[in-house]
């Protein structure tokens, strides 16, 4: 039996004794009293008993342990032509600096407060600083509307919000404060105070006495010392992008968090004290306080925070110019950002300057990692590309190569097996369990390893129809797959991004793994569409790679072919539309739901997570069949509809 499969078969036979041991790589100020609370089902408790905190484990630890001159945290910022290195022990200073400000504006432990900043070093200080007194930091995402706010502000209910005068993206300024000032005024809870964190490129006006300048109120702090907190006490709250109307809001707490996370960077990722780690995310994300914040900074890593995108500042080359000049081990970031990439520079030119030899493994994740994205950043690399899949309410991944317990052999398009912890399973509508290669709802057998949520903030009842109500006794993930017969598994997208054609479910990613395929596709999105005869259809969008000489046309009728040979005449795609850019989430997520609905002829609203509105609302006609011309910016159009090729 090899080292992963002996690990995942402890950690579901024994989960007690498994994850006790990995206990072990933290300083507990109390040790638990169970390493397993089993006591109510559905609702599983970790290191019951137990007190720790986690800022300790993060900063003052490493201090203590001779590791206060390494760097910690290295700040890249190309929109401010920054680069600024924080050690260990700087850091530790700063935070527990700012963890008195926050003291002396009456923050207390169990407090909440929301910390509504861009990717600048405060935003890490202030997370940190929470965790340093006991308090519950909710990071909402810089620059989202107003109204997104204010429901967050009234379900969080915080004692105060940090926040700074702008945020940076590409080239353009975003003022926060004026949607802050918004926000305050929309929302029923009253914030005590505001903490602003003015910025070169723009002042803010401060509301007296409820605004207080950042530096103003550092200058006049105490530190503050770490605060021992229950291993079951929240750490933070982190609401599911896309949320409207009633937030739901993701708990995590501080034992299970902090024993999964340490656990995940040796063993998945393969990183130990001293190597430096590059997630590619924002802190908004949960990418980016699992793996920018707190997993790198409890393994005793050094981490970077980019204020940056992987094009544009200044071009296509930025991640290998960051991964270079910082010696980066390990390299993590989503799909998307690697198809922009590979859209901007095709044949790898840019990467040509760039002394990679540090880099030992690019991780992936946030979405289907399509086979050609997965074979081109291998080709252009040189080194092992790992997909995986996890989400929000795990906190940290369920599937993954698990590259630092036992390297397995990839199969493209597969995140690979379920990571020790997960018993992942697919199961049928009935609940009954699919067969090797059926696919089905993937689900994870009860209990969930630590560091996933324990609930939904205030709300039980809603964290138990919203996950554990459907597959009793399962976690419903929401995505669908299968599990082949030598146990990987393969997400094929939420369950609701399938098409029901004549009575015949069939999965949009299989669709889109074709189409991605093509030499000429740089990304894609299928999505099914009203249809008066067979219920739905399948509609393909593509974006072309820079320099595709085929003309559009053309290239379509070939992905309509292709697509009707691979996956057979059922699938009934018959359109495909050349499209200049897909509406995207701040985090590279495709918003397929919002394309469906407007092509089904709803009012669907501008989503609050949308990166770039104008995309979407150019989108719409296109959608609706309105508009003959899918791109004229371009100088492309559509498929010819029908003529495009034959479906069933």
């Amino acid at each position: 039996m090899g080292a992963y499969a002996a690990a995942f078969e402890r950690s579901i036979s024994d989960p007690t004794r498994f994850w006790g041991l990995a206990a072990r790589d933290i300083r507990w100020l109390v040790p638990p009293d169970r390493v397993l609370d089993d006591g109510a089902p559905p609702f599983y408790r970790w290191f019951t008993g137990g007190e720790l905190n986690t800022c300790d484990n993060a900063l003052d630890r490493h201090v203590e342990e001779g590791r206060g001159d390494q760097p910690a945290l290295v700040y890249d910022s190309p929109v401010t032509g920054t680069v600024r290195t924080f050690t260990y022990r700087e850091l530790t200073d700063l935070v527990a600096r700012f963890a008195g400000a926050l003291r002396a504006q009456g923050v207390d432990r169990g407090d909440r407060v929301v910390v509504y900043l861009p990717m600048i070093p405060e935003a890490v200080i202030a997370m940190l600083a929470c965790a340093r007194i006991g308090a519950v930091h909710s990071v909402v995402f810089g620059g989202f509307a107003a109204p997104e706010l204010a429901a967050r502000i009234d379900h969080a209910r915080p004692k105060a919000v940090v926040s700074a005068s702008c945020g940076i993206e590409g080239s353009r300024l975003v003022a926060y404060k004026p949607l802050l000032d918004e926000a305050l005024e929309l929302a029923s809870h009253k914030v005590d105070r505001c903490i602003v964190r003015q910025r070169p490129q723009l002042h803010a006006d401060l509301v007296r006495p409820r605004d207080v300048d950042w530096d103003e109120a550092v200058a006049a702090a105490r530190p503050a010392g770490c605060v021992p907190v229950a291993a079951t006490d929240p750490l933070y709250i982190l609401y599911t992008s896309g949320t409207t109307g009633r937030p739901k809001g993701v708990v995590r707490d501080n034992g299970g968090h902090a024993v999964a996370l340490r656990w995940s960077m040796a063993n998945l990722f393969g990183v130990g004290p001293g190597d430096v780690f590059w997630a590619a995310s924002d802190v908004g994300w949960v990418v980016g306080h699992s793996y920018i914040v707190y997993a790198p900074l409890l393994t005793g890593c050094t981490t970077v925070l980019y204020e940056g995108k992987p094009t544009g500042t200044p071009d296509a080359g930025a991640f290998w110019r960051v991964a270079a000049r910082h010696r980066v081990k390990v390299l993590f970031t989503a799909p998307t950002a690697i198809r922009a990439i590979k859209k901007e520079d095709p044949g790898g030119r840019l990467l040509a300057g760039y002394d990679l030899s540090a880099l030992d493994t690019l991780f992936l994740a946030g979405e289907r990692l399509d086979p050609d994205t997965y074979h081109w950043a291998e080709r252009m690399l040189g080194r092992p590309v790992v997909d995986h899949w996890w989400q929000t309410e795990t906190g940290w991944p369920m599937v993954c190569n698990p590259r630092g317990l036992e390297p397995l052999p990839v199969r493209p398009g597969s995140p690979s097996v379920p990571v020790p912890g997960y018993d992942v399973r697919v199961l049928r509508p009935d609940g009954a369990p699919a067969g090797p290669g059926e696919e089905g709802d993937l689900v994870v057998r009860l209990p969930l390893p630590p560091g996933t949520l324990p609930t939904l903030w205030q709300d039980d009842a809603r964290f138990v129809e919203s996950y554990l109500t459907r597959f009793p006794g399962h976690y419903l993930s929401g995505d669908g797959g299968r599990i082949d017969e030598d146990g990987y598994v393969w997400v094929m997208g939420r369950t609701d991004d399938v098409v029901n054609v004549a009575g015949h479910r069939l999965s949009t990613g299989v669709m889109e793994e074709v189409i991605a395929a093509h030499p000429a596709v740089a990304e894609c999105a299928v999505i099914g569409v009203r249809d008066a005869l067979k219920g739905q259809v399948p509609r393909g969008l593509v974006v072309l790679k820079s320099g595709v000489a085929a003309a559009p046309e053309t290239v379509c009728a070939e992905l309509v072919a292709m697509v009707r040979e691979r996956v057979g005449p059922v699938a009934a795609l018959r359109e495909v539309t050349v499209v200049a850019a897909l509406p995207k989430t701040r985090s590279g997520k495709i918003l397929r739901a919002a394309m469906r609905g407007i092509a089904d002829g709803r009012d669907v609203p501008v989503p609050s997570t949308i990166e770039d509105p104008a995309v979407l609302e150019g989108l719409r006609p296109v959608l609706r069949g309105s508009d003959p011309a899918a791109d004229p910016g371009a100088g492309s159009g559509p498929a010819p509809g029908a003529g495009a090729g034959s479906g069933q």
